[in-house]
């Protein structure tokens, strides 16, 4: 018999033996329970809606390639324009549903002109059409949790309505100083919101979004003199609404920009072209956008994944074997 052989018989006695001065069957080592992995919550989008008048029609255009990829957005923050189209979408429409609806809008049927008041457009109009379309359900009893953006005008200060009258609150939400009528609710007068909030992301994620694709349709500057006094004040306006606008996008996940710059606030003749320049504009951002959400859903799967506790080192085997290999209890 060889020398090893020896070795490996007289290693195997000396487990036998040990095994039976305990009076125990060997068996594979004790290890604690392996835990069970906490359940992974699905990532919450959401979608932040901004203002632009005539070229929020470019919102039903990336809403409809979102769908189309898959990616259904579970909350709603709409400023302007983009709260029209966001309360739509919160009641439960898609898509088609929308651009049904805005191919088949007349212009006079949202706007009531009167000259005498605080702007030339009393916005009356507008909260009964959005609330016949929402079937007058308040914000509170949408499909999807949606919220407006609003600025107080005695204040200045954001107002976020996540309840009430869905259509009041969009008619707020699009209050355009000098054009519409302030709106008066309670005690108090609201003009647009994005007087404070061009695209609402903050107001998404205080619905719950864990990931918030911006849609911004804003007016950009076009490196031209205006020329004149009222294009001077109202390039002044839009260079202030970039910049304010760019402090909050950055805290969204996804921006989105439509190339809508040349569709003007009341041209809604060119609704068709803001809806594909919408689709364009998320097609594009389609490959960044998945890429984020996997590698956000990866490390949420990571952390809910049980850890396996360590052996604490020094541990004791009982038995004769723990004392003959000099690790006893004893």
């Amino acid at each position: 018999m060889s020398v090893f052989r020896r070795a490996v018989l007289l290693a195997s006695s000396v487990v036998l033996a040990a095994c039976a001065s305990t009076g125990q069957v060997p068996t594979a080592a004790e290890v604690a329970p392996m835990p069970k992995p906490r359940p992974v919550a699905p990532v919450r989008v959401g979608i932040a809606l901004g203002g632009g008048a005539a070229k929020g029609f470019a919102h039903i255009g990336v809403i409809k390639m979102l769908e189309a990829s898959g990616i259904q957005p579970v909350v709603v923050s709409g400023t302007s324009a983009g709260s029209v189209v966001g309360a739509l979408y919160a009641s439960g429409m898609d898509a088609f549903q929308m651009q049904k609806t805005a191919f088949a809008l007349d212009e006079a049927s949202i706007r009531d002109v009167s000259l005498f008041s605080g702007g030339l457009v009393k916005g009356q109009k507008l909260q009964d059409y959005v609330n016949e379309l929402v079937r007058q359900r308040p914000i509170e009893r949408m499909s999807k949790p949606f919220a407006a953006v609003a600025t107080q005008l005695e204040t200045g200060e954001r107002t976020v309505f996540v309840r009430g009258n869905t259509g009041q609150a969009v008619r707020a939400s699009s209050s355009i100083p000098g054009v519409f009528e302030p709106v008066v609710i309670g005690s108090r007068h609201f003009v647009d919101g994005g007087v404070v909030s061009p695209v609402p992301v903050d107001a998404a994620r205080q619905l719950g979004a864990d990931f918030v694709i911006a849609v911004d349709i804003s007016t950009k500057v076009d490196g031209r003199n205006p020329g004149s006094l009222l294009g001077n004040v109202n390039q002044s306006i839009t260079i202030m609404g970039q910049k304010l606008g760019q402090q909050e996008m950055a805290r969204a996940d996804i921006v989105i920009r439509p190339r809508v710059n040349d569709i003007g606030a009341a041209d809604f003749e060119q609704r068709n072209i803001a809806i594909l320049e919408g689709e364009r504009a998320a097609l594009a951002a389609m490959p960044q956008i998945r890429a984020k959400l996997a590698k956000l859903k990866t490390a949420r799967e990571a952390a809910a994944r049980p850890r396996v506790p360590a052996p604490a080192k020094g541990a004791c085997k009982e038995g004769r074997l723990g004392r003959l290999l000099g690790q006893g209890c004893d």
